[in-house]
């Protein structure tokens, strides 16, 4: 029997930082003349394992249903909360999944979900049985700085070991019900496996790529923009 997997989509923020030119929230700017909601939800949508995709909106959003209009697998509720961490507790609740289902969690802002790495994923942690994450070891050389101001490096940390949290996030839906549940509150929470660490697991990584990057500033629009640009070069070029 096939495990039950179902995917949720936080999307009940207004994404101040990259807010669209006609003061969309920024999960609805238009990317090559789509929204990038729509976006995210079909790259989750390209895998067949995924029997459903659930996107989390606040109470009154007044653009999801275009967004999403005419996707099939697709449902949207109208229940975010004021925090990611309360977004997707309220969408497990709303749910109501049975314990052994799994749950991938994915950003509205990662449109570039690649379908082999939502497929690795989804692979790895059905093999071990234990949740996981899309991740990317750190690259660069890190610096941290000094709380003070102006700008300025208290010291380099050791990169070995770091990686940069991507999404989807997947572990068992009673799993991280229950860790969300516990963690209410708790301020330093900012994703599912900060919570399910917080209950004493260790989540597998799981290497990811940088087109799944999470577009936040309007230069990670414009970024985006040009892959796409590139994409359609590319298969432009193969037509005979």
């Amino acid at each position: 029997m096939s495990p039950h997997l179902i995917a949720i989509v936080p999307a009940a923020g207004v994404g101040a930082r990259a807010a669209g030119p006609e003061g969309l929230p920024k999960q609805y700017r238009l990317l090559g003349g789509v929204p990038m909601l729509r976006r995210s939800v079909l790259a989750l949508l390209a895998n067949p394992q995924i029997a459903q995709v659930r996107v989390a909106v606040a109470p009154g959003d007044p653009y999801v249903a275009r967004a999403l209009d005419g996707l099939s697998g697709v449902v949207w509720r109208p229940c975010g909360g004021p925090t990611r961490s309360a977004t997707v507790l309220a969408a497990l609740q709303d749910a109501g999944l049975p314990a052994d289902a799994w749950v991938l969690v994915h950003d509205a802002a990662r449109p570039g979900l690649a379908p082999d790495d939502l497929a690795r994923l989804i692979d790895t942690c059905l093999q071990a049985g234990r949740g996981g994450l899309l991740a990317r070891p750190v690259a660069d050389t890190v610096k941290r700085a000094a709380p003070e101001a102006p700008a300025q490096v208290c010291d380099t940390v050791a990169r070995e070991h770091l990686w940069l949290a991507q999404t989807p996030q997947m572990f068992r839906a009673a799993e991280l019900q229950a860790a969300l549940q516990a963690c209410a509150g708790l301020g330093y929470i900012t994703d599912e496996a900060s919570a399910i660490e917080h209950q004493g697991q260790q989540p597998l990584l799981v290497p990811g790529s940088r087109l799944n990057d999470k577009l936040t500033w309007p230069e990670d629009f414009d970024w985006f923009e040009s892959c796409l640009r590139g994409q359609a070069g590319t298969q432009a070029s193969e037509i005979p």
